[in-house]
Order: structure tokens, then sequence, then C-alpha cells
């Protein structure tokens, strides 16, 4: 038989353990709440496109975490929580749960997969908005062991194209005909003028209205039946079409000639794996030709000389130098069946990160955390 003082002796040296423990938990909530043991925060956040595929573009996003303690800490109750977006379309959005922090700054790797139907989305925003795009980002630290207090960083990035820009011109251009029996040039093109028809944008069409002054140098009248047009994006057909007209240029007289040429925004996610591919670059081209009716014939004659070609570069991130996309960068892949959206690595830098669980976001166009 046991010694009765014994038992009592251990079950009182148990209860001064779990008494201990119970203010040890107490002490550390507290001093997370009174700032005694610094809670973490978000220091940084870089992003960078690291792949594209014919339907994913892959944005990998580091966010650096600091610990001011002087010890690592495990913290279970914490969660980081980021979003970027391009004119308020999503276009990377996750977070990582329980994550495990060396003393110092410790740097999460997330990587997220956007759907390239989302960029029609985008390229709308971008063209309305008088070609700007804004890219925030956001990341913040909520941690329950300090009240579910939030810490937060905010980045935000204006990107502006004018793609339009140099059509404006008002340099003189002959036109040849390239005809046999045709004394050329046939035609003089004295000014050309074009601009985005930010009223007629759509989510499937983008307008663009140009305008020609054609000067007719011949002494019989021409007739300017048609106006058509071809528009590339690297190579890539974005839009095409032609428009009927009736416009009387009389011998030594100049005429105002225009169409709505239109962008097809259907095919925009084809030309944006282009532009990752060549490092943020494109090169939009516009072939123009006329239909004309002069000495009693019809013919096409091709504007060669104010085809309309320029180049669009953009730095989304800022960091295209050091982090450039195109040949030999690594390939996002395509989603397969069964994904569903979790975080399945983390690695440090200056600290290692141990996520205990991530989860992404699988609506507006994302296909979730990697």
């Amino acid at each position: 038989m046991r010694n009765p003082a014994a038992v009592l002796g251990a079950l009182g040296r148990l209860q001064q353990v779990g008494v201990a423990a119970g203010v040890l938990v107490a002490v550390v909530v507290g001093a997370f709440g009174v700032g005694v043991i610094g809670a973490p925060g978000v220091e940084t956040v870089e992003n960078r496109f690291t792949g594209v595929s014919g339907n994913t573009t892959t944005v990998g996003t580091a966010i650096t975490v600091s610990n001011p303690n002087p010890i690592g800490v495990s913290l279970g109750g914490t969660t980081v929580v980021y979003t970027v977006s391009m004119n308020d379309v999503a276009v990377a959005s996750g977070e990582k749960r329980g994550i495990s922090l060396d003393r110092g700054n410790t740097t999460l790797q997330l990587s997220t997969r956007m759907r390239n139907g989302q960029i029609p989305a985008w390229w709308v925003t971008h063209i309305a908005n008088g070609e700007r795009t804004q890219i925030y980002i956001d990341a913040n630290v909520t941690d329950s062991l300090a009240g579910d207090r939030s810490f937060a960083v905010t980045q935000e990035k204006t990107v502006e194209t004018d793609i339009m820009g140099a059509f404006n011109s008002t340099e003189t251009r002959p036109v040849d005909a390239n005809r046999p029996f045709v004394s050329d040039p046939v035609l003089y093109i004295n000014e050309t003028r074009g601009s985005w028809n930010r009223d007629g944008l759509t989510e499937s069409e983008t307008p663009l209205d140009v305008e020609f002054d054609v000067y007719n140098p011949k002494p019989t009248p021409y007739t300017v039946t048609g106006i058509g047009y071809t528009t590339y994006m690297n190579d890539v057909r974005v839009g095409t079409g032609e428009t009927e007209n009736s416009e009387i240029i009389m011998s030594g007289e100049r005429e105002t000639v225009g169409i709505t040429t239109t962008i097809d925004n259907g095919n925009l996610d084809e030309w944006w794996v282009t532009h990752l591919q060549r490092n943020q670059n494109t090169t939009m081209y516009i072939d123009f030709y006329l239909l004309v009716e002069g000495g009693g014939e019809q013919f096409r004659v091709d504007l060669d000389a104010i085809d309309y070609e320029t180049n669009v570069e953009t730095d989304i991130f800022g960091n295209k130098d050091q982090y450039p996309t195109g040949e030999g960068t690594e390939s996002s892949g395509d989603p397969t069946e069964g994904s569903d959206g979790r975080s399945t690595d983390a690695s440090g830098s200056d600290g290692t990160a141990t996520p205990s669980g991530g989860t992404g976001t699988d609506d507006g166009g994302l296909l979730g955390t990697l």
C-alpha cells in the first residue's frame, strides 16, 4: 500500500507544474499583448513573373516577415495574407498559416497561377484609364497571440504606355500604286491622327479611331471606296476589318478619310503569352490599305508609307532586368485536373519558414497558391 503522504506530495507537485505552465502561457500571451515579446510584421513584398504557358501565368511572391525576438518562434496562430492586383483585376492572392520564424527576417516563397483569360479584363481597364495601370500589393500578418492584431505593408506602382502617340504625325508621305502604266505617287498622306474610342470600349472590343488627310496630286479625281486594316501584336493578329467609304478627292484637293479599327479582346490572352516571352516587349503593327476608283478602274493601294509600327514595353513589377522572362525562363505549366490550390512549398532566406498550411484563392481567374 502506497504511503498517503507520498501520494499527496506527488499530486501537489503536479498541481504546481500545471499552475506554472498555465502562468507561463498567460505570461507569453500577455507579453505579446503588451509588446514585451515582439509580434511579427511584414518587411517587404516582391513579385515577379516566373513562367507563362498557353493558359496560365505564374507569379512568384517573396514576403519577408520580421521576428523582433532574440529567439526563433513557432506561430501556429499567425497568418500571412497577400493580394496583387492590376487596376482591381486580381493576378495573385493567397495566404500562409502557422509559420515558424528564425530570429531576424524570414522570406516566404509563394507562387500563384493566373488564368490568362484575366488579361482582356485588365486590358479594358488599362485603356479606359488612359493607358495607365495601378499595381496594388497588399500583405499583412495577423497574430492571434497578439489579440488578432494585423501588421500590414502596402505597395503601389503605376505602369503607363503610349501605344498610339507616335501615330499622330503631320509628315507628308507619298502613296504609290505600284501598278503598270500608273505614275506614282498617286496620292499624298499629309497628316495622320489616332485615338482610342473609350466611349465604344467593351469587354469584347477595343475601338481605335484613325484619320488620314489625303491629297490628290493628279489631274483627275479619285474616289476612296474603302479602307482596310490588319492589326498585329507580336505577330498575333488581334484585329482586321474593312469599311466602305465614298469620299471623292478632287484634283489638287485634300480630304479627310477615316476608319474605326477594332482590337478583338478575345485574342489578347494569346498576345500576353508572347509579351512575357519577349521580356514584356511587344511590337504593334497596323497594316492599312485604300480601295480607290480612278481613271475608270478600281484598285487597292497599300499604304506602306503610313503602316504603323511601335514598340510597347512594360515592367509591371519593376524588376524585369533582375528577373527577365523569355527564352530559358521557367515554364509555369498548365493546371492539372484535381488541383486544389494548396500551398506545397516555402523556402527561407535569412531564416527558414515552415508553413503548416496555406490556401490560395480559386476565384477571379486565380488557380491558387503553389
